[in-house]
């Protein structure tokens, strides 16, 4: 346990301060257990260091990975209740999808320690969302994406610029009072801007790791998928960036890759769920539960320079950036 607090006291030491992410506010929350999931590099880790550097008494917190050595003999389960029985009351777990049956242990230290403030996040929404059933009527799920134009002029830019509906956005209730030409600013966001880590350089390299660690780990790992179906996700993701946005005639594409049409819909799922593709559905209702897909995209703009370089079509970044922002607070169908 000391050897997980001088780890936690040294993370929390080089966490910068000057800026937050949009759901920050949410690891407030009354929940005494919830979890935060979203796509490799958008900032999780980061944010809830933040939250307790800047909020917590950090003797009464601990930080640590559930991928740390110090779990290759001892449980999750035996560090909160060390943590517990001295006077811990806030419990932050990161990349808890890394650890073996990670989802039951959850739920014994929800019902072990009630006393105890538990967040949990990890890198792969998809081993997560898995889980997450267990955990439904216990910990409420939120997921973070990547920086809006508006927090990448914070971050960026040291632009505080409050949040705006769709509605004063339609209205022109806006200004851009400190920034005589916003659209330079625009162009660097859509090919850098999307990942935190951009700030810190060599983006594009470290956007290329993140996208192979997807493909080479996550949806594997999840799906229980062979080496060979993963090298089928690259190809598939090759032709996504290479046609993006197309109406998918997944016959077609199935024959290509050599694989079931039912297959296929199953890697177009565990993409979209990684963060790596959009789909845009036809409007359905009641029974029918999802429409059908009328557009596959990639997630957003920045993986569209990284896979496609700068022969992009404009249309295409533009429907991707629409589509990409509007999710998160709106329901977005095909017209």
């Amino acid at each position: 346990m000391d050897a997980l607090y001088e780890k936690f006291e040294t993370l929390l030491e080089n966490t910068k301060s000057d800026f937050n992410r949009y759901l920050y506010q949410s690891v407030a929350r009354n929940s005494r257990m919830l979890g935060i999931t979203g796509p490799r590099g958008v900032g999780k880790t980061t944010m809830i260091l933040q939250y307790i550097k800047e909020n917590l008494d950090s003797k009464k917190a601990l930080y640590l990975s559930a991928d740390d050595l110090y779990f290759g003999d001892k449980r999750l389960v035996d560090a909160a209740n060390d943590f517990y029985k001295n006077a811990g009351e806030y419990l932050f777990i990161d990349e808890i999808h890394k650890y073996a049956d990670w989802s039951r242990e959850l739920k014994h230290i929800y019902d072990s320690f009630p006393g105890l403030k538990v967040v949990f996040t990890g890198s792969s929404v998809l081993d997560i969302l898995k889980g997450a059933a267990d955990l439904s009527r216990r910990a409420p799920i939120y997921t973070l994406q990547g920086l809006s134009f508006r927090e990448y002029l914070n971050m960026f830019h040291g632009q505080n610029i409050d949040p705006l509906s769709l509605g004063q956005i339609l209205d022109n209730e806006f200004k851009l009072e400190h920034i005589a030409h916003p659209l330079p600013l625009f162009n660097d966001y859509l090919r850098r801007g999307y990942y935190p880590f951009a700030a810190e350089g060599e983006f594009d390299i470290r956007l290329g790791q993140i996208i192979v660690q997807t493909l080479d780990n996550d949806i594997p790992q999840y799906a229980n998928l062979s080496v060979g179906t993963a090298r089928k996700l690259k190809r598939l993701l090759a032709i996504i960036a290479e046609s993006a946005p197309f109406k998918p005639n997944f016959t077609k594409i199935a024959a290509l890759l050599r694989v079931s049409r039912n297959s296929l819909d199953d890697y177009f799922s565990y993409m979209e769920k990684a963060g790596l593709i959009g789909q845009l559905r036809a409007a359905a209702k009641g029974i029918r539960g999802l429409g059908k897909v009328k557009k596959v995209y990639l997630d957003n703009t920045n993986l569209i320079f990284n896979l496609g370089g700068d022969a992009s079509d404009m249309g295409n970044i533009r429907e991707t950036f629409f589509f990409n922002q509007m999710r998160l607070h709106h329901e977005v169908t095909a017209p």
